[in-house]
């Protein structure tokens, strides 16, 4: 027995000091969808530096110019295409889905409707049908009922989108309502990020920037009197990889940062970019039936609009909102929105001779720190 007894001590002993095999840290995998966009790319980017692996789901079309060097992995494939979106989902682990039509012409799109509501339904069966552990939905803002720069809106606030008439903000708001109806009904671990206007770097259509180079170039010499909450798309970035670990399953997070009248945004857009801002703000009325009268002559002359009868409705109001709820519980950082601006331009100037809008991008600036840089 005592024989045993030592036998049995000198193995403890030698366990001890065995060195142990060391085991691989497990890398969870995330599929992103729409990371051609502007929030997409940095979602991406952010997605890699938490230490995930990443897919992104791209259509066969897409060259992917802001993907371009970065170590994830293309699955080939389209939103209405439930086999391809399948396969995409497949082994992963989480599923951010970024991915939606923007198209705001025609005001009443088929195509708009089919993207963000079909394309939802088949993102929510597969994660459904292969235990994904989280699901971050990238829905809007606009799918609460907004405030004011005094009481801003939140997640209570009930959707009142439909009176502007445009298939972009009802679809997001039906694939928001089939998300939230996914969770309560069918267990689907999902959380909900609500951007409000984004402004960042590697925005290559340009969608936002665009509104940056015009005050540089002095094209845009008008404004309305209405005004939005301006949020820099890598803290929207921040807040959807945060939200595969943080946040509560079936709440919406407005990703949000400073309300602006668009008096005070293009005012700050000058000061950060040297550049005279547009002067004059044009009344409502006027704006509106300029929306009015382009809505009815486009479809019949064969042209897009820049100021449809819908978007006049939106610039003429106040779209305010407060991010308190995502800032708390998905820890979203709040960039300076000079910051933003500055390193939202500085990347379009870079980047010029890539876009597909605009060529000439301006003078160029003095680079702006980033304190919150992270």
């Amino acid at each position: 027995m005592r024989n045993v007894s030592v036998r049995a001590f000198l193995c403890s002993e030698m366990a001890i000091f065995r060195p142990s095999k060391k085991q691989n840290p497990v890398i969870l995998k995330v599929l992103i969808t729409g990371a051609d966009g502007l929030l997409g790319a940095n979602i991406v980017r952010r997605a890699l530096r938490q230490g995930y692996q990443v897919r992104v789901l791209q259509l066969p079309s897409s060259q992917s110019p802001v993907l371009k060097g970065l170590p994830v992995e293309l699955s080939k494939g389209n939103l209405l295409n439930a086999p391809e979106v399948d396969r995409a989902v497949a082994g992963c682990d989480y599923v951010i889905h970024a991915g939606a039509s923007t198209s705001v012409w025609p005001s009443r799109s088929a195509a708009t409707v089919a993207v963000n509501v079909r394309g939802t339904q088949h993102i929510i069966a597969s994660c459904l049908k292969h235990g994904v552990r989280r699901v971050v939905f990238i829905s809007s803002a606009a799918s609460f009922s907004k405030g004011t720069l005094e009481n801003p809106g939140d997640e209570t606030g009930v959707f009142d989108g439909h009176r502007y008439g445009l298939d972009y903000i009802d679809s997001k708001y039906r694939a928001h309502q089939m998300v939230k109806k996914a969770v309560r009904e069918q267990g689907l671990p999902a959380v909900l990020v609500c951007p409000t206007f984004m402004f960042g770097p590697y925005d290559s259509k340009p969608s936002s920037g665009a509104m940056l180079l015009a005050v540089v170039q002095g094209t845009l010499p008008f404004y309305t009197r209405g005004g939005k909450n301006f949020v820099d798309a890598r803290d929207v970035a921040a807040a959807a990889c945060n939200g595969l670990k943080m946040g509560r399953v079936g709440e919406s997070y407005i990703a949000g940062h400073q309300n602006l009248t668009y008096a005070d945004l293009f005012k700050l857009i000058g000061q950060t970019l040297e550049a005279k801002p547009p002067r004059f703000r044009i009344p409502s009325p006027l704006v509106l039936s300029y929306g009015r009268l382009h809505s009815l002559l486009a479809p019949r002359l064969g042209y897009d609009p820049m100021i449809s009868l819908p978007i006049a409705r939106i610039s003429c109001d106040g779209q305010y909102f407060s991010p308190a709820k995502a800032v708390a519980e998905l820890q979203m950082p709040q960039t300076p929105l000079a910051v933003t601006i500055g390193d939202a331009y500085q990347w379009l100037e870079q980047h010029q001779s890539g876009l597909s809008g605009a060529t000439k991008v301006g003078p160029p600036i003095q680079k702006i720190p980033n304190p919150a840089n992270s």
